[in-house]
């Protein structure tokens, strides 16, 4: 098995691509390793020390480091640790994931029209950096978003929220005032 890596827009993440689906469906955030219980990839991959934060998506994994630490020293024993698992075949995660939000048939429109922006226009470009966005909600004007995998704790997540995200919203939503982080 060949695990390619990228660089991600956060310098603390790195993105590991296994040439394999990691999850069927949705995304799964591993915030700490008390969050990563019941899912075997996480669970082994915060066994690594120095590892803070997991996230799977689609087609890849993404992982967070301790600030202490550079990656030229991480990177062997989370590939390993990648690698050992995958090969196996062992399961990523155990239950399924709680279901992500999706357009409701009691949402207003305006949420329908932000969630399906987020879907077909934020989201695909977010997963390109190793990471995910989950709406939150839509409150007198203001979206709430949280942002995870490697999109948490980015230099430039603030950049991509008010530059990127905040003024595509306010172009196609006119209600949208502004959009928040939620954590």
């Amino acid at each position: 098995m060949f695990i390619q890596t990228e660089q991600t827009p956060n310098p603390a993440t790195l993105k590991f691509l296994p040439g394999r689906a990691v999850m069927e469906a949705g995304t799964a955030n591993f915030p700490t390793a008390e969050a990563a219980a019941g899912a075997p990839l996480a669970e082994r991959l915060f066994a690594v020390s120095g590892v803070t934060g997991v996230f799977f998506g689609a087609d890849f994994v993404t992982v967070t480091k301790a600030p202490d630490l550079e990656w030229y020293v991480l990177k062997p024993a989370v590939l390993g640790a990648l690698m050992e698992h995958l090969a196996a075949g062992l399961p990523v995660v155990g239950a399924a994931p709680a279901a992500e939000p999706v357009a409701e048939a009691a949402d207003s429109e305006i949420v329908a029209t932000i969630k399906e922006l987020l879907d077909t226009r934020v989201r695909p470009a977010v997963a390109q950096d190793g990471g995910d966005i989950v709406f939150h909600g839509f409150d007198q004007g203001v979206v709430y978003l949280h942002m995870q995998g490697s999109c948490a704790g980015c230099p430039s997540s603030t950049a991509t929220l008010k530059m990127g995200i905040e003024n595509m919203l306010k172009h196609y939503v006119p209600e949208v005032v502004r959009v928040e982080a939620v954590r």
